[in-house]
Order: C-alpha cells, then structure tokens, then sequence
C-alpha cells in the first residue's frame, strides 16, 4: 500500500502545537477522528498507547511513527504532524522529534500498518527526503514530497524485481515454542525487510501453527529457510531448494542465512516419504539434536504434568498413596496414580515414539512406542517395573527410526499393487517386530548400565554434587535455551525418572537466575542500559519467575560478552547452593508455582529460594560492573 493512498491534506497538520509525548499523540488523533477515519476516537488511543507502552516508536533521527490496528478505526489512514523546534518524544537516541506519522490501521486491514510502516522507514532515513518534510510551507508540498520518494522506490524496486524476483518463505520451529520460534521469525522478517526482501514466515510454536505457508506460497517461492530445533512438516517443501539450520543461526545469522536464499545458494530438498535417511544440510550437523528435540519436547507435556500432579499427592504426607499406612488419602492417591502410574509411566515410551517419528516420519511412531515400553521394563516381563528407562528410550527410538528407514528402503522396490500395504502392514509388523526383539535382549545390560549411573550419582554426597550442581546451573546459562541448556535439562529428567529429585531443582534453579538477574541489573543499574534493554529487563523478571530462561536472550544478543558470563556465574552458584542445601523437587517446571512443592517442607523452600536469589544478586552486580555507562537523554 501507498504512503499518498493513506496521508491527504484532512490529515496534515503542518505547525503541530504540542509540548509533550502525550499531546502530540492527542493532536494527531484528533486530526484523524476529525477527517472522519476513526469510529471511536477514545478506543484508537487507547491502541496508540499500548503500544507506546511496548517500546517508543520515536525511532530516532528526529522521527516518530507512532502506530495502532483497531477496531476503532472506520477507514486506515496516516496523520502528519511536524514541529520545527522539536518535541521530547522519549526516542531512541534521546534527540527530539520533528516529524510525526501516526498509522491508523482497521483490523481488516491485512497488516497494511505495518508495511506502511516499514515504507515509512526506508523514506525517512533519507536525510534529503527529511529535509524536504522539513522545508515544505504547504500541504500540498508535503504530498508531493511523498509522492516524488515513492515514485523513486518504487521505479528502483521494480528494476530490482526484474532482475531478481526472489520469494522467500520461512518456518520457525523450537522445542518448547514458548521464546526462540517468534524471535527467529521477527528477526528474519525485520532483517529481510531492511535488505529489501519479500519474506512470509511460518511459526510453529507452543500455540499451533501460525501464518501457516499455502500450496500456492510454496509453489511460487525460489527459496525456503527451515529454522527449525524439532520436527516440522517437511514433505511439503519436496523438490523446492531449502536451507535446513537451527533456530538460533535464524536469530544471530539471518543476514547471511537470505543472502543465501537470495542468492539460490540453496541445496534441492528431496523428500522420501522420510527425510530421516537422506542426509540434509542440517542433518549433517544436528540431526541427531533435532530428534532428540523433537522426543523431549513431545514428552514435557507428560512430565510437566506428571510431576506436579506427584508432588502435589505428597501435601498429604509422603506415604499418602499408599493403603496401608495412617496418612493414606484417596484423593492424594489418585493424583500419584493420574501423575506417576499414567502420566509418568507414558513418558519414555512417548519420548522414543517421537524421536523415531523425527527420524522415519508416521511409520516410525509404532516401533517408538513399542521399544519405549520395552525399555521401561525389566528384561521386557509383564508387570515389571524399572528398567532402563530413559537411557533405554533414548536408544529405542533412534533404533526404531533407523530401523525404520532401513525397512522402507527394503521395500520400496514392491509392485505398486501392494504400495497401500506398506503403511498398514509391511512397516509396522516388520519394524515392530524387529525393535522389540532387539530391544529384549539388550534391554537387561541396558538397565545394568542406567541403575548403575543413578546409583552412582545419588551415592554422590558433598563436594562432589556441588561440583554437579555448579556445571548444570551454569550450562542452563551457556545458550539459554540453546543444545546445551537443553542438555542439562534432558539429564535432569532423566534423574528425575530415576526418583533423584535433587538435580532438577538445580537445573531450575540455574535457569531461572538468568533473566531474573539481568532483569534485577537493569533495574539496579539503570544508567548502563539503554532505555530498550530496560523495557526487556521488565519483561525478563515475570519469565524467569516462570523458569522461561530464554527471556533473558534480548539482553544477551545485544551484549553477550558481558552478559552471558554473568549469567553463567549466577547460574552456577544457584545450582551449586541448590545442591549444598539437598533441594529436592519432584516438578520438573514451573518455577515460582510448583516452589512450595520442595521436598522437605518450609525450611528448604526458603533455602531453595535464597539460593535462586542469590545466584541472581550475583549475576545483577558482575553484570552491572561490567557494563558501561549509556550516553542517553534521560
């Protein structure tokens, strides 16, 4: 859409009268409700000022662009505003503001505000065009003064398109799609639009599937990026060129991941009914990340859930399931049993069916499950209980997918008459049949191994578990959400299933100092962080109060030399001092909300929640030691 098919003299106002921020926004919807663009003059406000709340949109360079999509606005319009002297706008480079946009966008509008937006922003880091906004005595000046800028993109824009035309789609996929999926995708979106690129970006987070890619998308792209950290639905991009990568290379290398696009440096994507065999740019890297991803994170669900309902049956006492003892509760009884005997009891199976899905696609998903349930037996007896758990679920679904694979590979040369027998009866009967016998002969020495290891770590006792509870309070702070902070929680639960509740609790703990510690720095500290990093250290502190530990990552991409050992040297005393104190924890997330679930009653809740307090003091001090002051207008 056209900057000149929003703005018209109705909506100009060429010496704006204002001496605040908050006048200015009033003047201009005024102007707009004026013209006759607004339904609800009040409701449009109140739009306007959410989002200033957001963050500003005085952008800097003496321009502010403030902006608002509502249902109070009858038809989408721009309003112009200009003051010579200049206005304190709270701007990003503290400077006043001399030239005002403000975007009126209906909610049918189809995002048009947003790529007014970004038109808006190209122009105006013209400094002749801003000088021209500056320089115009009449309405009609500054209408031609648009219009002249948009002639001249426009032309340059379509002697790019015919020489390169590219369309580019995305996907954004992460294990727990809660932070790392819509930061890959606003970070590709925003830098494609600075370099000029035409992009839609699918994301496939914790809520579903949104801004789902169409047959028709898919068709008409040159290109496609897959930032993906688990399994998404790849058959759809068959014969298409795709770059497969991770999440995080989506958020820290998205210039250099479209040049490639841009530039067709792009492998062609062949999809075998299983992409599982056939080794992909990614797959050569982390493949094996990406399917254990795609287990862990298809498995929380029975975790989370699990281990809460558990820890909750045990507020009765902690023999309260069982008949025979005096603090025997029914209700107490059925939580253990919904949470340990149901939810708890389905996780490895369900951890080994996914990973195998990951790897062989639906065909995979039975031999999975199978070889899960074998791994959580003992020597695969009926009614048995222990096994090898979650080391045997890890190796069960990588060897019913490669299994898998293997078998489709076999059978792929059968007449197209028995092709509808191959999903029904040839792979399941053939791959079941060989995971779970393979599976009941190395599942006994399996079980030796894993109970071994538990054995071995609970035997564990003073230095030795600090020294435990240091590295995996650190690790949740390397990359903060990254393999490695996936890895130390994956371990955590792995002991967990094991009934060792004490390591988890210093997982938690150490992933919650990082964005609680910064979060406390840029409050503490304020004159060394810019007034974006502050608005991200007030976001930070509602989710590492959650254990979301990716909420400290906007402050960590900005500063990462200084952030992250910070972080980590926090992280590391809290998981350390978890551990010094033998906090247990049976909840394997949730933060804040499952804290009154420690084991061992009050006295440990408040020496489990000093040690995250402490680890978070620690982290605000190095951090705002080490930071510089910010040259800023306060």
């Amino acid at each position: 859409m056209k900057i000149t098919e929003l703005l018209s003299k109705e909506t100009i106002i060429l010496d704006l009268h204002a001496d605040s921020k908050q006048e200015v926004l009033d003047a201009l919807a005024d102007q707009l409700d004026q013209a006759g663009k607004l339904e609800d003059k009040q409701a449009f406000k109140e739009g306007i000022m959410a989002r200033e709340e957001q963050s500003t949109t005085g952008i800097g360079e003496g321009i502010a662009i403030p902006h608002a999509k509502s249902a109070a606005v009858q038809t989408p319009a721009i309003a112009f505003g200009r003051s010579k002297s200049g206005i304190d706008f709270e701007s990003l480079d503290g400077q006043p503001a001399h030239l005002f946009f403000m975007i009126a966008a209906s909610e049918g509008a189809n995002n048009d505000h947003l790529e007014a937006l970004s038109r808006l922003s190209t122009f105006l880091m013209d400094e002749a065009f801003r000088q021209k906004m500056l320089d115009a005595t009449t309405k009609e000046e500054i209408l031609q003064a648009v219009n002249d800028k948009e002639n001249e993109v426009d032309g340059t824009e379509e002697a790019e398109s015919t020489e390169t035309g590219q369309r580019i789609l995305a996907v954004t996929a992460c294990p727990t799609g809660i932070a790392h999926t819509y930061m890959a995708a606003e970070k590709l979106s925003e830098t494609a639009k600075d370099m000029g690129i035409s992009i839609k970006v699918e994301t496939n987070g914790s809520g579903g599937v949104k801004n789902r890619l169409t047959e028709k998308d898919i068709e008409e792209a040159d290109s496609i990026i897959v930032a993906a950290d688990t399994k998404v639905e790849m058959a759809r991009f068959h014969g298409k060129p795709v770059i497969e990568t991770g999440v995080g290379k989506a958020i820290h290398e998205a210039e250099n991941l479209l040049k490639r696009a841009a530039n067709e440096d792009v492998p062609v994507y062949a999809h075998e009914e299983s992409d599982g065999g056939k080794p992909s740019e990614k797959e050569g890297r982390s493949g094996f990340y990406k399917h254990l991803m795609n287990g862990v994170s298809n498995m929380l669900p029975f975790v989370v859930g699990g281990g809460i309902l558990i820890a909750l049956s045990f507020l009765w006492g902690i023999k309260s399931a069982d008949p025979s003892s005096s603090q025997y509760n029914e209700f107490a009884a059925m939580l253990n049993t919904i949470g340990g005997g149901k939810a708890f009891f389905l996780m490895v199976p369900v951890l080994a069916g996914f990973i195998a899905s990951s790897i062989a696609d639906r065909p995979g998903f039975a031999p999975g499950m199978v070889g899960g349930l074998i791994a959580i037996t003992v020597s695969g007896a009926e009614g048995a209980t222990g096994g090898s758990g979650f080391l045997g679920g890890l190796i069960a679904g990588f060897l019913a997918g490669y299994l898998t694979v293997l078998i489709k590979k076999i059978f792929a040369g059968l007449p197209e008459a028995l092709e509808g027998l191959k999903p029904v009866l040839f792979y399941p009967l053939f791959s079941i049949a060989i995971t779970g016998l393979i599976m009941m002969v190395i599942n006994p020495p399996l079980t030796a191994i894993y109970t071994g290891i538990s054995s071995f770590l609970e035997s564990m006792g003073g230095t030795n578990q600090i020294i435990v509870g240091i590295i995996l309070g650190a690790m949740m702070a390397f990359d903060m959400g990254g393999p490695v902070n996936k890895a130390a929680y994956t371990f955590g639960i792995a002991m967990l299933d094991a009934n060792n509740f004490t390591f988890i609790a210093a997982i938690m703990a150490g992933g919650m100092v990082p964005p609680l510690g910064m979060a406390l720095s840029t409050t503490l500290f304020k004159n060394r962080y810019t007034k974006e990093e502050r608005e991200a250290g007030k976001t930070a502190y509602p989710l590492g109060i959650c254990f979301i530990t990716e909420g400290v990552i906007p402050l960590a991409a900005a500063d990462p030399a200084r952030v992250i050992p910070s972080t980590m040297v926090g992280a590391a005393v809290a998981g350390g001092l978890s551990m010094l104190f033998d906090v247990g924890l049976r909840a394997p997330h949730g933060g804040i909300f499952v804290i009154g679930l420690v084991d061992g009653g009050i006295s440990k809740i408040l020496l489990y929640i000093a040690a995250i307090i402490i680890g978070s003091v620690i982290t605000a001090i190095i951090a705002g030691l080490l930071k510089r002051n910010v040259n800023r207008t306060a």
